[in-house]
């Protein structure tokens, strides 16, 4: 077995683990790890896929694929912790009991 095929394993088997995580878990924050961890398998199987046996240097295409997608992932990350925080935050305030005047 070769150091592609054993990370191609790997890969699959990380993006199994986080995509069963992302479905079986209603945490929203633990939803967002699991999806990154999905995305980590996905770019671990197309880094793998980058290295061809007959050239000498990888796919230089599917390396700055996957350099863009890292920084998306990261970018998207952000943003759903945020619109996380908020939807936690507006829970708070709807199940918080209310005083009543008088």
């Amino acid at each position: 077995m070769s150091r592609a095929e054993l990370f191609i394993i790997v890969g699959v088997a990380l993006f199994v683990f986080g995509a069963a995580r992302m479905l079986l878990t209603a945490d929203l924050i633990r939803r967002v790890v699991a999806l990154n961890v999905a995305g980590a398998g996905v770019f671990l199987i197309l880094m793998s896929l980058a290295t061809v046996r007959d050239a000498s240097e990888p796919d230089p295409v599917l390396h700055a694929l996957v350099l863009t997608g890292i920084v998306i992932t990261v970018s998207i990350t952000g943003f759903a912790l945020a619109l996380i925080r908020r939807i936690e935050r507006t829970e708070a305030v709807r199940n918080s009991p209310r005083e009543s005047d008088g």
